[in-house]
């Protein structure tokens, strides 16, 4: 699993930290304390529509993600189980979370400030991946959700 073990808050600190990163305008910033999982490509309908193209996202504990700055921070409620986390500002999205998993939240990789030190691993929901989109042929791919007892998904302190 990629771990960013060198992310530096801006005032030189760099204990526990995994990584920090934010949105185009830097109204949300975050920084992660613990482990990371490496990124899985989502290409759901919502996923598509909400990022333009596919979420790629990693995860992390919600109690290992802490806010610098969230003024900006907003949720668009998809259904009652599950929301997106979004700038009010520059509208970038960053992260996806799910009452299901409500230990875990998912975060847009391409928000996490570089290097990261994460890899794609996966890619779920391919069959619904948009037609000029050529999948990886190199990630384990699910036509749809992977199965629950897959032994490929990554899991970081419970299921995520």
């Amino acid at each position: 699993m990629g771990l960013r073990e060198d992310a530096s808050m801006g005032d030189g600190s760099t204990t526990g930290v995994q990584a920090t990163g934010g949105c185009e305008c830097g109204g949300v910033r975050y920084r992660v304390e613990g482990a990371l999982r490496d990124v899985v490509h989502c290409h759901c309908e919502p996923c598509r529509r909400i990022t333009g193209h596919h979420m790629a996202a990693t995860a992390a504990s919600v109690d290992d993600v802490h806010f610098e700055s969230d003024a900006t921070l907003d949720w668009y409620q998809r259904t009652s189980t599950t929301r997106y986390g979004f700038c009010t500002t520059c509208g970038s999205t960053l992260f996806w979370s799910a009452t299901d998993k409500a230990d875990i939240l998912s975060i847009a990789a391409g928000t996490i400030d570089q290097p990261s030190g994460l890899v794609t691993i996966m890619a779920i929901y391919a069959d619904e991946a948009s037609d000029f989109h050529r999948l990886d042929g190199t990630i384990h791919s699910f036509g749809r959700d992977r199965p629950v007892d897959d032994p490929s998904w990554p899991v970081t302190g419970g299921d995520a």
